[in-house]
C-alpha cells in the first residue's frame, strides 16, 4: 500500500501503555500508521477534527468526555466516521449503545493484534467489523420488535461466526442483500426511538 492509500488511525484511550501499545502494533504494519492519541474523550474529538482520521479506535471508559458521547459527537459531524469500539467492556448495552452511538465495529481489549488489524482493515473498506461473541451479545440485548424476522436471522448468523457469504447461502439470498440487512440493523441501533424526526426505523 502506498503512503498515499496507507490507513491513518486515531487511538483514543485513557491508559498511556497501553495507546502506545496499539500504536507500535499498528505502526508495524505497512498499510497502517497511528497518526495521533487521545488520551480522553475530549482530546479524541479535536484530533478527529484536526487529522480526519481514516479509522478511530474509542475506549468507552475515559475522562472528561466518555467514549460514546465522543463517538455520537464525531458521528453528528462527520457521518462517515469509520470508529472502532476497543474496550474491556463486554455487556450487551455497552455493545449496543456503542453501534447506537454510531461505531463501525466493537472489539475486547483482548484481542489479538492480528485480529485488531483484519478489523481496522474491514471498516476502512466501509464494512462492519462485529465479532462473534459480540453478535452474540447484541442478540441478548435485541428483543426488539422493529427487526424483521430475517434481520435477526442475519444477526443470529453473525453471531455464530458466519461471514455474509455463508449467510446468504443459508438463507438463499444475496450477498449483496445480506450487507444490506447488516446496515439496516446498525442503523435501527442508532436510532432513538422516542425522537420524533426519527424516520430511521420506519
Amino acid at each position: 500500500m502506498s503512503q498515499a492509500t496507507t490507513i491513518r488511525v486515531l487511538i483514543a484511550d485513557d491508559h498511556a501503555i497501553f495507546r502506545q501499545g496499539l500504536a507500535t502494533i499498528i505502526s508495524r504494519d505497512p498499510d497502517m500508521t497511528a497518526i495521533a492519541q487521545a488520551e480522553n474523550g475530549k482530546q479524541a474529538i479535536a484530533l478527529f477534527r484536526q487529522h480526519q482520521p481514516d479509522v478511530t479506535l474509542m475506549d468507552l471508559r475515559m475522562p472528561e468526555v466518555e467514549g460514546v458521547e465522543a463517538i455520537s459527537a464525531i458521528h453528528a459531524e462527520s457521518k462517515s466516521a469509520r470508529i472502532i469500539v476497543l474496550t474491556t467492556y463486554d455487556s450487551d448495552e455497552d455493545i449496543y449503545r456503542g453501534l447506537q452511538a454510531g461505531a463501525k465495529g466493537y472489539l475486547l481489549k483482548e484481542t489479538e493484534p492480528d485480529e485488531l488489524l483484519n478489523a481496522i482493515r474491514t471498516v476502512h473498506r466501509g464494512q462492519k467489523y462485529i465479532p462473534p461473541d459480540v453478535g452474540a451479545k447484541l442478540v441478548q440485548r435485541l428483543s426488539n420488535p422493529e427487526l424483521s424476522e430475517r434481520e435477526l436471522a442475519v444477526l443470529r448468523s453473525l453471531a455464530q461466526g458466519m461471514s455474509n457469504a455463508e449467510i446468504a447461502a443459508a438463507l438463499s439470498i444475496g450477498e449483496g442483500t445480506v450487507k444490506s440487512h447488516v446496515n439496516r440493523i446498525l442503523n435501527k441501533f442508532r436510532c432513538q426511538r422516542s425522537h420524533p424526526s426519527c424516520n430511521c426505523c420506519r
